[in-house]
């Protein structure tokens, strides 16, 4: 994860329950979580969903969300060529290396990547992993909300992207949890700049990042991670970290799997204690400062699904 001075930006956020009930009561809450502005290393349980995957043997290799007591959300790109029994996952971790007094594993038991991911676009990048057994939720460990269908999520709006990946394309690979806020960027422009190197940006995709200067975004390691905005105390799962073209350049954003178009396809495997979904809107903000990214590429050979053109790769 790379980082620049934080952008500030204006906007008025209407936030409503929509949907299931399933974990609403619990959902997006974060009471450590004291973060206002844009820094480098995360502190312990400021992002209570956020899960480190790892490949047994290899180390982390993705990132991914808590979404209920049973389930992380991530990227479909971060499971090519594993199986459930190579993966073990982490919650409530701070730290890559020595002690995380709050953090507990899990096994995965499936991994369901979504049956219409395609490998050369990138289009449909979500998985599903089910765990071996539940989580108790804490301070430290709790489910994210995700973004319902129809949300809309204006061009500036304030999104944070949090990982362990690389503070630089090819980079230092943090040991703390690093957070960074991007603001969102609308698709026409992010599919303008991709449209160069002939990679169209599809509903399914959402894009942040500062298009003019570069500098803050997700990098390898990030992928399969969350991309959250907030209203109060309440945090909104808006995309998956997917790809890009590499570590927070100038012009390309980073390209995010866009939850709200998965709602049915997530609550068809959990009917029974379903995801809390929020839908979210926000009105244009009115920044004048425009938005950037940045990408990953694979952490282990095969988990490097391809490259979409000389710098341009998937994030794991």
């Amino acid at each position: 994860m790379k980082f620049n001075t934080a952008l500030s930006v204006a906007g008025i956020i209407l936030l409503y329950i929509a949907g299931s009930l399933g974990q609403l009561d619990v959902c997006g809450r974060a009471p450590l979580n004291s973060r206002i502005v844009g820094g480098e290393n995360a502190t312990a349980g400021a992002w209570p969903w956020q899960v480190s995957i790892h490949v047994i043997d290899f180390g982390h290799n993705c990132g991914g969300a808590l979404i209920t007591k049973d389930w992380v959300l991530s990227a479909a790109h971060c499971f090519e060529g594993l199986n459930a029994s190579d993966i073990v996952m982490y919650f409530g971790r701070l730290r890559q290396s020595g002690s995380n007094p709050n953090e507990i594993s899990r096994t995965a038991s499936r991994i369901i990547s979504h049956p219409n991911f395609v490998y050369s676009t990138a289009d449909n990048d979500i998985a599903l992993v089910q765990l071996s057994s539940s989580v108790t939720f804490s301070d430290y460990i709790k489910p994210v909300c995700l973004a319902a269908a129809g949300s809309v999520f204006s061009a500036g709006t304030e999104s944070w992207v949090t990982g362990w990946g690389r503070l630089q394309s090819e980079g230092q690979i943090p040991d703390i949890l690093q957070e960074v806020m991007i603001p969102i960027v609308n698709n026409s422009d992010c599919d303008n700049t991709y449209g160069g190197i002939n990679i169209s940006i599809t509903n399914n995709m959402i894009c942040a990042g500062l298009l003019n200067q570069g500098g803050k975004g997700s990098c390898q390691g990030d992928s399969g991670g969350p991309m959250a905005s907030r209203k109060g105390s309440l945090w909104i799962e808006s995309g998956i970290v997917s790809f890009g073209s590499g570590c927070a350049e100038p012009e390309y954003p980073s390209v995010y799997s866009r939850v709200s178009q998965y709602q049915d396809w997530i609550k068809s495997y959990m009917s029974s204690n379903p995801p809390g979904f929020v839908e979210f809107n926000t009105e244009k903000p009115t920044s004048t400062e425009k938005p950037t990214s940045n990408s990953n590429f694979g952490s282990i050979p095969n988990l490097l699904l391809f490259s979409l053109s000389l710098t341009l790769s998937f994030i794991p």
